[in-house]
């Protein structure tokens, strides 16, 4: 596995890899003895790296125990950066203030709670937004273009997806519309385009044409350095795009991608989490709507296979076969909807999302991460 490359040691920086949802263990503490700073009553460098971390990951969090006087901090910010859930409910006044007010704005609780509980998702919430931040302190601030491809056949769609995309954050976009069967002189398709205020290629294609065939078509046109895969009938968060930069940056990963964790099952109006697909993993296996890769790699894996259905499926094989890594990150900022089968290119029964959801509530209920208004 690719690392970045510490000026102090030869030992691979921690990343969020190897996170654990739920902690079965306490709350520990983070405090300063003068000399360093003791993680569970272990020393921890001040660049602390995956071997230390991985130590702390089967705690629910650790409570920062600030010295008054101003000290180092690389250690608080290298365990945000791997995730780890670090609460504090008062900073000195020499700590970065967007980290104290990160730091304030989760407290460990007891226990997981049940279906309906949220306890364990909000302390993973917490931990992808210490990620964000620490993270985003050791890598820079580069902003990388991305080219999103989107097939669509659903007019009355279009404004809600394009919205979407015109939100992220943290990164330069552009589209890359298919529009499978639908014409672009549609009343809906042009109200959504002119909506939109993003840069925008318009492919048509006819029906019959392969869904696969369709996105290359579109595909064809990046000029992005990477190419990421947006279904128009799901929801994304506003850091959905660059939440996946992150986790090539610090995996080194040829695709990335989420987990499938949340579904809308739209007949039923009901949300379900289902958490057997973890996340900060190596996998062969990403939700589909969320495959992001290099526009070169695309090329030389061929895009997607010239199929009705599968494509995603596809293209994940075929680059498993040709050596290709695949990195799966959290997927609290993506919802999945399912109306009846027949509307989706891939087909499981509604009861069956039910069977395998570790949380179910009534209503559209995403994670805090979606940022929905």
């Amino acid at each position: 596995m690719p690392v970045q490359p510490s000026s102090l040691s030869q030992t691979p920086l921690a990343t969020p890899a190897g996170f654990l949802r739920p902690a079965a263990g306490e709350t520990a503490e983070l405090s300063w003895t003068g000399q360093g700073w003791l993680a569970d009553g272990e020393p921890l460098g001040d660049r602390p790296d995956a071997a230390q971390v991985a130590r702390l990951r089967p705690l629910r969090g650790l409570t920062v125990r600030f010295p008054s006087a101003e000290v180092p901090i690389g250690a608080i910010t290298g365990l945000a950066a791997a995730g780890v859930p670090l609460h504090a409910a008062g900073s000195p006044d020499w700590a970065e203030p967007e980290l104290a007010r990160l730091l304030a704005a989760w407290t460990p609780e007891e226990g997981d709670g049940g279906p309906r509980s949220v306890t364990a998702l909000r302390r993973e919430e917490h931990s992808v937004r210490l990620r964000r931040h620490g993270l985003r302190n050791r890598a820079g601030t580069v902003t990388p273009k991305v080219s999103v491809v989107m097939s669509s056949m659903r007019p009355h769609l279009l404004g809600s997806a394009l919205a979407q995309i015109a939100r992220q954050r943290r990164v330069e976009v552009e589209v890359l519309l298919a529009l499978h069967g639908v014409p672009a002189d549609h009343g809906a398709v042009r109200r959504a385009l002119e909506e939109c205020g993003l840069p925008i290629t318009v492919v048509e294609a006819g029906a019959e044409v392969p869904f696969g065939e369709v996105l290359n078509m579109a595909a064809s046109r990046a000029a992005g350095d990477h190419i990421a895969k947006w279904d128009d009938d799901d929801w994304y968060g506003p850091e959905h795009l660059a939440d996946l930069l992150l986790a090539r940056s610090y995996s080194g990963a040829d695709i990335v991608g989420t987990a499938a964790e949340f579904f809308y099952l739209e007949p039923l109006n009901v949300t379900i989490r289902r958490t057997d697909y973890t996340s900060e993993v190596w996998s062969d296996h990403v939700a589909g709507g969320t495959i992001l890769l290099d526009r070169a790699r695309f090329a030389e894996l061929g895009g997607f296979p010239a199929l009705p259905r599968g494509v995603d499926a596809g293209l994940l094989k075929a680059a498993h076969a040709a050596g290709a890594r695949i990195y799966r990150t959290h997927g609290l900022g993506y919802v999945l909807r399912r109306s009846v089968s027949t509307e989706h290119t891939w087909r499981l029964s509604l009861a069956h999302f039910l069977r395998v959801a570790s949380n179910q509530w009534r209503g559209f209920r995403p994670s805090l991460i979606l940022e929905t208004p």
